[in-house]
């Protein structure tokens, strides 16, 4: 299935499920223009997309092993076909490796020696992960977009970074800006995307482990997760409110043996929010967080254990946010968890994340089982897009040796979803008992689900 299908499926669930009918088709027509343009829109410049760097199969994000899969000629690989931007627009082999983009957060006078290199953000869960106090926070951190910082005016910023032909970055001549409707309907995809609200934990998980993971999670005293990420979410609570996203300095920067820095490769540090930067970065959604790594702003950390486990470590405890954690702890521990611990909080994040999983992918199985909006085409390929997510959710679960008892379920419901795609006569039929099977499996790891 194509790329502009995906989203286009993705957008039109987002809208069906979290709408009633008497919306207004206007909010309809206006996400469908914003995944035109997100998709297959290049702003006369290099050939790149927004979905290039967010591709909505890999879960608008890109790996090494995604980028593995492209084409010689994809656009993500410009610089290394393009003459004009050969030099100081990517950092190829980086790139390859290890899925690091090319930024000049700090402004373009340097292009040689100023430039951070990070990873690339997923656009799930946006509605809910990029409201703060001090404003929006949009890009790692949080500085992404200039002008207002809106995300409509992210794609601004993002088309003067990443698609220009050539380093002069002429408006006009290297690409053109985004209209005011282009940054209005783009705004409303990405809105579009993904959770719609929060989780409102605890969840009755009846996995051991991950109950256990959760527990500490919530707990202010030993994990201090949800200090700062609120319900597993990107919102912050210090001093008792809420303030929306937020950034810290954790210290990841100063992690040892980060995997580009091994290369020998010239890899500037990150300074993070603002020219010059305070090294504070913003908080990501963490329900997405198990099926979408590398993790951290420069992708320093393969695994969700490995991310946990990262909290730990010197770099966070010696960091500004792991000794004001410290500073007010009382027994002075910014946080420090055995091995057992990290486990079940990465088990508990896996949880959740393949719980969202089979959430999406019974609602891509119960609209393409209606009447309305979509063809015998698009049908098929709703049913294609749950078997990705079912996937998604069997390799999140695998990942941990978590929830065995719910596999077979998982992949009776892939193998239903699969032969329903196909089918003419009976889709229907197998959709429903596809989805039947997904709600055992859930209702394995969730109760009163």
């Amino acid at each position: 299935m194509d790329e502009a299908r995906v989203a286009a499926l993705l957008a039109g669930v987002a809208i069906l499920s979290s709408c009633d009918s008497t919306q207004p088709d206007r909010q309809a027509k206006l996400v469908a223009i914003g995944e035109r343009v997100f998709l297959k829109e290049t702003f006369n410049g290099n050939g790149r997309t927004c979905a290039t760097c967010h591709p909505p199969g890999n879960n608008f994000t890109i790996d090494a092993a995604f980028i593995a899969t492209l084409p010689r000629d994809d656009a993500l690989f410009v610089a290394e076909f393009n003459p004009h931007l050969r030099k100081n627009f990517e950092k190829p082999e980086l790139m390859r490796k290890f899925g690091l983009i090319l930024e000049n957060q700090d402004g373009f006078d340097d292009l040689a020696n100023n430039f951070n290199l990070r990873g690339v953000p997923h656009t799930l869960a946006l509605r809910t992960s990029i409201d703060s106090d001090d404003g929006p926070r949009t890009g790692w951190s949080g500085d992404g977009a200039p002008g207002d910082e809106s995300l409509r005016s992210f794609a601004v910023g993002a088309v003067i970074q990443h698609f220009p032909k050539t380093l002069n970055r002429v408006v006009g001549m290297d690409f053109r800006l985004p209209t005011d409707a282009e940054l209005d309907a783009l705004e409303a995809f990405q809105l579009s995307l993904g959770r719609q609200d929060d989780l409102t934990l605890p969840l009755p998980l009846t996995g051991v482990v991950p109950a256990r993971g959760q527990e500490i999670f919530l707990d202010d005293t030993l994990g201090k997760c949800n200090l700062c990420h609120v319900n597993a979410g990107a919102n912050a609570a210090v001093g008792g409110s809420n303030v929306g996203n937020a950034n810290f300095n954790t210290g990841v920067e100063d992690l040892p043996d980060q995997p580009a820095d091994l290369t020998g490769a010239f890899v500037p540090p990150d300074d993070g929010l603002g020219t010059p930067g305070d090294g504070t970065f913003n908080t990501p959604p963490l329900v997405e967080a198990a099926d979408s790594g590398p993790f951290f702003h420069n992708n320093s950390i393969q695994t969700i254990e490995g991310s946990v486990a990262f909290y730990n470590g010197d770099a966070f405890n010696n960091s500004p946010s792991g000794r004001f954690l410290a500073s007010i702890d009382p027994n002075e521990i910014g946080i420090k968890l055995d091995a057992t611990q990290v486990v079940a909080v990465a088990a508990f994040l896996r949880v959740i994340n393949a719980l969202e999983n089979i959430r999406q992918s019974i609602a891509f199985l119960d609209q393409s089982m209606g009447k309305r909006h979509f063809t015998k085409k698009s049908r098929k390929e709703l049913i294609e897009l749950a078997v990705k997510e079912i996937k998604d959710t069997i390799r999140v679960l695998e990942g941990g040796s978590l929830h065995p008892e719910a596999d077979p379920h998982l992949k009776e419901a892939k193998k239903l979803a699969k032969r329903a795609a196909h089918s003419l006569f009976g889709r229907r039929k197998m959709t429903k008992e596809a989805i039947r099977e997904l709600k055992r499996a859930r209702d394995l790891m969730v109760e009163n689900s």
